[in-house]
């Protein structure tokens, strides 16, 4: 398979289901975010040391695959085999959270990006899911989009929070408390 096709020399990419888009467009907008936020994951990956985080890590990305799938498959098309992203999925990300919080000590103040090398990737990797999750919900205000892929996207930001938490006390590292100058 050659990895050019020149069908996007025009500035437009093909959707599943069929059609085309500009490359410019909200939708691909929000599945380029996606597919940058899933590299972040990667490069938090390869400096995680818990094996917790990395099973975490491993079945993120392709979820997350399957979130840039979903999107780019129109609610009104008729692909032969839609990808979407549903409750359990949502289940799925809420049950880590739960897991990972019940080790780790109650917030008490905003906690800043950084301590050991695995948490300042995942709080990386969870800003550019944030930036992620507003392409998406710009998207929603134009043309319509899984209910469950944008519910999907928050709890992901939330999940990498936790992660990020959890590598520092793994680490044996303080979570940054944010103390607000006078």
């Amino acid at each position: 398979m050659k990895i050019y096709t020149r069908t996007g020399d025009d500035g437009t990419t093909g959707l599943y289901g069929g059609g085309r888009t500009s490359k410019a467009s909200g939708r691909i907008d929000a599945i380029g975010a996606v597919d940058e936020a899933n590299s972040h994951l990667g490069l938090a990956a390869v400096a995680c040391n818990s094996p917790e985080l990395a099973d975490i890590l491993a079945t993120l990305k392709p979820r997350l695959f399957d979130l840039g799938a979903d999107l780019s498959t129109p609610i009104d098309a008729h692909a032969p085999k839609e990808v979407r992203i549903g409750q359990s999925h949502i289940d799925e990300v809420e049950a880590a959270i739960d897991r990972l919080s019940g080790d780790l000590p109650p917030l008490k103040t905003f906690i800043l990006p950084g301590g050991c090398e695995t948490a300042a990737r995942l709080h990386l990797a969870r800003t550019v899911t944030r930036r992620a999750e507003r392409a998406i919900v710009d998207l929603a205000e134009h043309e319509p989009v899984n209910e469950a892929a944008v519910a999907y996207v928050n709890r992901i930001g939330d999940l990498l929070f936790v992660m990020a938490r959890y590598a520092n006390k793994a680490a044996g590292v303080d979570d940054i408390a944010w103390t607000a100058e006078g």
